[in-house]
C-alpha cells in the first residue's frame, strides 16, 4: 500500500446461515462500517404489513439467513 492510499480497516462481511463470507465492503470508521451494515441488515427486514415489525432475520430468496458483521483488519505500519 502506498503513502497515498487511504486507509480503511474496518470491513463489513456478509455471512449466511452456511458460514460462508464476503467482504462487502472496507471503511475509514468503525461508525461508517456499522451504518452500512445497519442499513444491509434493514434492507433484508421487510417488515410485517400487519403489525408493521420486522422479523428477527428475514431469509434472502433462497431461503438463506443473512448477516452483516463489522470487522478490524491489522494494517500493516
Amino acid at each position: 500500500m502506498s503513502e497515498s492510499e487511504p486507509v480503511l480497516p474496518w470491513l463489513v462481511i456478509r455471512q449466511d446461515d452456511n458460514g460462508n463470507r464476503y467482504r462487502v465492503g472496507r471503511y475509514a470508521t468503525r461508525l461508517e462500517a456499522e451504518r452500512v451494515a445497519d442499513r444491509l441488515d434493514e434492507s433484508l427486514e421487510s417488515p410485517d404489513k400487519a403489525t408493521g415489525k420486522a422479523p428477527d432475520r428475514s431469509p434472502d430468496k433462497r431461503g438463506r439467513r443473512q448477516l452483516y458483521i463489522v470487522e478490524r483488519v491489522r494494517v500493516a505500519p
